[in-house]
């Protein structure tokens, strides 16, 4: 049995900028965060005592006896990709809801191809991993996705990834003393909106928009220098709440897929119960949302948004890991 753990992440600034379509042409830079909440896969050989070749588990169960009857599409695209062929069974399980902005898809992805090749005996880096994980996405599920999802589940940690024209790109920890990490990490607030969607529909209308709101990425992109000049500098931390206000308004303006009237109302009610900014993570259209407000707010911003699931969290380094590794044939 192989066990791998693999975080979600929060990203703050410079989504979009990760799409290859835009970062091919003009590069791109994003700052986000892996968290202590987790994708959990795991799988082992199965025995040949079964009906079927095949048992996924995930919020269905699927009995096949060939690849390509699989209906689970990342599942049958790595197996098929790895050219698996002895009889799999696989396991999901997920800390929070998929479909939510927290990069789950991708989370999942580098957790099956992390589990599979130590089932197979091989280490695998943390690049490797990901650049795989982009791979099968991009290029065999022919998904509408940027890179950062994928990168920052694989590393872990609050990192700005810079990604080049060439196509490579560069993973660079934000270092902050301990003190104003902390500090950074209690005025952070998240909570689910209840709604969730297919975000590869929603990115696709920002892809096929990237070049009308040059622009507006372009600024996006520059948020993420302006974001650690905030938390690198002694100013004050109320800066990178009202910076990440200022960002949300650019990122509405992406497509009219990113915000609905229900987002827009949780939104504006945070802001008028004290929140400084926030925005709503991944391509958008639902899912978790996240809030800036200094500790003595939180409480009443929860309140006013008591109907709402709120998630504690801390920033996580680790990024996936083998967490049980007991290899056994049959």
């Amino acid at each position: 049995m192989i066990i791998s753990r693999t975080p979600f992440r929060i990203s703050f600034f410079g989504g979009g900028s990760d799409y290859p379509a835009w970062y091919s042409k003009y590069g791109g830079k994003v700052i986000g965060t892996t968290i202590d909440k987790y994708c959990y896969i795991s799988c082992r050989y199965l025995p040949p005592f079964f009906t079927y070749k095949h048992r996924i588990v995930y919020s269905n169960m699927e009995y096949v006896n060939d690849l390509s009857e699989i209906k689970h599409p990342a599942v049958k695209g790595i197996l098929e990709t790895l050219k698996v062929d002895r009889g799999m069974e696989i396991h999901h399980d997920g800390d929070l809801p998929a479909r939510s902005g927290l990069g789950s898809s991708s989370s999942f992805t580098v957790g099956l191809l992390h589990a599979l090749h130590a089932l197979h005996g091989k280490f695998i880096s943390k690049r490797d991993l990901a650049n795989e994980a982009v791979h099968i996405e991009q290029e065999v599920l022919k998904e509408n996705v940027g890179s950062q999802d994928q990168i920052l589940a694989a590393y872990g940690g609050f990192n700005m990834i810079e990604f080049h024209q060439g196509g490579t790109y560069d993973v660079q920890p934000v270092i902050l003393p301990k003190e104003r990490l902390t500090e950074f990490q209690q005025n952070l607030m998240l909570c689910f909106t209840g709604i969730t969607r297919i975000a590869s529909t929603i990115a696709k209308a920002h892809i096929d928009n990237l070049e009308k709101r040059k622009r507006e990425i372009q600024m996006m992109q520059q948020m993420t220098h302006e974001a650690i000049s905030i938390l690198q500098s002694s100013s004050q931390i109320d800066e990178f709440g009202k910076l990440l206000h200022e960002y949300w308004n650019y990122k509405k303006s992406l497509s009219d897929k990113v915000t609905t009237p229900e987002v827009d109302e949780i939104y504006t009610a945070a802001l008028e119960a004290g929140a400084l900014g926030g925005k709503l993570l991944g391509a958008g259209g639902g899912g978790f949302m996240l809030f800036f407000a200094k500790p003595e707010a939180q409480q009443k911003i929860r309140e006013r948004l008591k109907k709402l699931v709120h998630v504690g969290f801390r920033f996580e380094f680790s990024g996936s890991k083998i967490v049980i590794y007991e290899p056994y044939n049959f």
